[in-house]
């Protein structure tokens, strides 16, 4: 599986039907990963939600990846989880998810990097790239970051304030997925924003 391409990952919403629905029409769009992220909902919703959308990702051959909770990936069917730095050890985590994905946010560290990838993780995700309307406090991670990250062998995410227009930058920094919540489901039109970031890619590979 090559780890390329818009990482979508679902906003906040306390609505299942609409979050559902954004999530339909980013994958409708040809995303290359879907995560599952919602902090407005309680353990049950959650499990609902990430029941649901495993099945519609599976449907458009996308990988689904949880946020946070390893347990809740396993019991929904997912693809895999993302972990945070205070979401556990990542090591006990690849150990219960088997083949299945494992990436670690790490913020703007190459050692932290450099530690996920020894536990096992599939790629790893460095941000806040640019300032971010979804954690505004989060620290920064320079674009440079990307380059030196190769060394690693693994997929490199890019997150946090990533939008069409500051895409192209990052790609050519190094990363592989451009992991994106506001600029794709703020949209009006969401299929059609996860297109342009196709669109974005095909042209990254063709040069």
């Amino acid at each position: 599986m090559r780890l390329r391409g818009l990482y979508a990952i679902t906003p906040d919403n306390a609505d299942s039907a609409a979050l559902i629905e954004k999530a339909r029409q980013a994958l409708e769009g040809g995303i290359a990963l879907l995560q599952y992220r919602n902090k407005l909902a309680g353990p049950a919703q959650r499990l609902a939600e990430a029941k649901e959308l495993a099945l519609l990702a599976r449907r458009h051959g996308v990988p689904f990846i949880v946020n946070d909770e390893v347990e809740l990936a396993l019991a929904a069917g997912a693809d895999g989880a993302h972990l945070g730095s205070d979401d556990g050890d990542l090591a006990g985590a690849r150990a219960r998810l088997g083949a299945r994905l494992l990436g670690a946010s790490c913020h703007a560290s190459l050692e932290v990097a450099g530690a996920a990838v020894r536990a096992g993780v599939d790629y790893v995700a460095f941000g806040s790239v640019y300032p971010s309307p979804t954690k505004p406090g989060a620290v920064r991670a320079p674009l440079a970051l990307f380059g030196e990250a190769r060394a690693f062998g693994v997929p490199l995410a890019a997150i946090g304030g990533i939008t069409l227009e500051r895409a192209p930058e990052v790609l050519r920094a190094g990363a592989d997925l451009l992991a994106v919540i506001s600029d794709l489901f703020d949209a009006t039109d969401i299929a059609a924003r996860a297109r342009e970031y196709d669109r974005l890619f095909s042209h990254a590979v063709a040069q």
